[in-house]
């Protein structure tokens, strides 16, 4: 036997070895996805949604086992790795199974359709589109720009920032007031109309978010602490003291601070730890700052790292502002979400404003996922909101990065997009993207290669700030820069032009 038929009959001996492991793995991936739909009985009333929901339900159980030592070999045969499976799960599965039977000698196997592989990506895309807005000769990636209360007063500033490429509108309902608000919006829809464009708005009901509320001297310039120093945080302000008060916007969270707990204010530039608890006060000492000092200012926000706060995610403030957001939006934004019980809370409120019981044009809803508990509970809260209604999933890095730990948010954004893309689900990178840019005018290169990554989501969000405009059209341009070299996961290999001489 010559040495080539050695080596073919080696690799059709690894080809069968790998079709019966994998055919194992995927006897187990139906069993466990036909439980998990099981479990989500009931949840999904829009029958569009439901193959979303099955290829998730596929992905949690590919998901559950390591499949890295299948990867290397898988490749080594000229096959997929299964490294991008998200939006197709089973027919990349089927596909590696049909070439390892075809490989191994064992007949010739039925391939899934190349309208398998396509349909995923297409509701994806479609989706985006609903939400952000489609446009042509644009990023894959839609750009989203929060707008500053200054917009209420000058239409210019939507105009300026929808020329230079913003798609959508976000508007914080943690500031400002109804008639801020509707002045911004109609700004907004006069800008489309003349720019012939549709712009969504998006609407952030405020949650329960911790937040300076007051300090002792009324001013917030004065203010800036460096590690050692002490502050309180209190109920009630006293005489006659040395150091620092603050109230916060929830003061009953009070309660779940304890002696040796971690408080962190403005996203952790400032960490504390709690040093004394007492009735009405809680004596606080500042372990880390800039070496400059962080100033604590208010409407800051407020952290307890370690802390589940298990608190309602929709607010009597939230309450009251859901008449005019659901006139005015076309994505409602649920801060907090962390439970089933948060969505029910809200379909509740919902449905007590349906008009006779017969379904209104509502908006969009957009899950903001800010804690450790909202991360655990991702796949069900998609199911349960996504059963119900058109959804999308913001990844606010911020206050989940002073929550899960710095250190953790690279893998866990990363996580997020992969189970987004597997129930079909639009996805917004938001919090300090071109943060120096917007405020200073000039970007660092650290955020440069975060810009550059968030061409993966579909929609990237700019926060308010001086050189908004500038920055909006900076982002663009690098969103449509890696549109050409990468496609979610996937690298997209065109001619690389910089070597075409050598």
């Amino acid at each position: 036997m010559s040495l080539a038929e050695v080596e073919i009959r080696e690799r059709r001996a690894q080809a069968r070895g790998l079709q019966r492991a994998l055919e194992v793995l995927r006897a187990d991936l139906v069993r466990r996805s036909e439980a998990t739909l099981e479990g989500w009985d009931g949840m999904i009333r829009r029958p569009e949604f439901m193959p979303s929901a099955r290829n998730l339900a596929d992905y949690l159980a590919l998901r559950r086992g390591d499949l890295v030592p299948f990867q290397a070999p898988l490749a080594s045969l000229g096959l997929s790795s299964l490294g991008r499976a998200e939006s197709h799960v089973r027919p990349s599965l089927d596909s590696v199974l049909a070439s390892l039977a075809m490989i191994g000698g064992e007949g010739t196997a039925d391939y899934p359709t190349v309208e398998m592989f396509a349909a995923g990506p297409a509701r994806l895309a479609a989706r985006r589109d609903m939400l952000f807005g489609a446009r042509r000769d644009a990023p894959r990636s839609r750009v989203m720009v929060t707008l500053p209360t200054e917009a209420a007063e000058d239409a210019t500033i939507v105009g300026n920032l929808l020329a230079a490429g913003a798609d959508c509108i976000r508007i914080n309902c943690a500031h400002d007031t109804p008639d801020v608000w509707a002045a911004m919006i109609g700004h907004v829809r006069h800008a489309a109309v003349r720019m012939g464009r549709r712009v969504p708005v998006q609407m952030d009901l405020e949650g329960p978010k911790l937040r300076v509320e007051a300090l002792s001297n009324g001013k917030a310039e004065s203010h800036r602490l460096f590690e050692g120093d002490q502050f309180e945080v209190v109920e009630r302000f006293s005489q006659h003291i040395d150091h620092l008060q603050i109230k916060l916007s929830h003061p009953a969270l009070m309660a779940l601070m304890a002696e040796g707990g971690a408080l962190w204010i403005n996203d952790g530039k400032l960490r504390a730890k709690i040093v004394g608890v007492a009735k009405g006060r809680v004596l606080a000492e500042v372990v880390s700052t800039p070496s400059k000092g962080a100033k604590i200012k208010l409407e800051k926000g407020v952290n307890l790292p370690g802390v589940d706060l298990r608190v309602p995610a929709l607010t009597a403030s939230d309450i009251a502002n859901l008449d005019f957001v659901l006139s005015h939006a076309d994505i409602l934004a649920l801060s907090f979400v962390q439970t089933s019980a948060d969505l029910r809370a809200l379909f509740a409120e919902l449905d007590a404003r349906s008009d006779g019981g017969t379904s209104r044009d509502l908006p969009a809803l957009m899950l903001k996922i800010e804690t450790p508990l909202g991360l655990r509970n991702l796949p069900g809260l998609i199911v349960e909101a996504g059963g119900r209604m058109p959804i999308g999933v913001m990844i606010a890095r911020g206050d989940l990065a002073v929550e899960i730990g710095f250190e953790r948010l690279s893998e866990i954004q990363e996580e997020v997009l992969w189970l987004c893309e597997a129930a079909e689900v639009p996805v917004v990178w938001a919090t300090q993207v071109l943060e120096s840019m917007v405020k200073d005018g000039q970007a660092s290169r650290a955020e440069m290669t975060d810009a550059a990554m968030s061409q993966r989501a579909e929609c990237v969000m700019l926060n308010k700030g001086p050189h908004l405009v500038p920055a909006v059209g900076f982002l663009r341009d690098v969103l449509m820069r890696m549109d050409r070299h990468t496609n979610k996961k996937s690298p997209r290999l065109g001619a690389l032009g910089l070597w075409h001489d050598l």
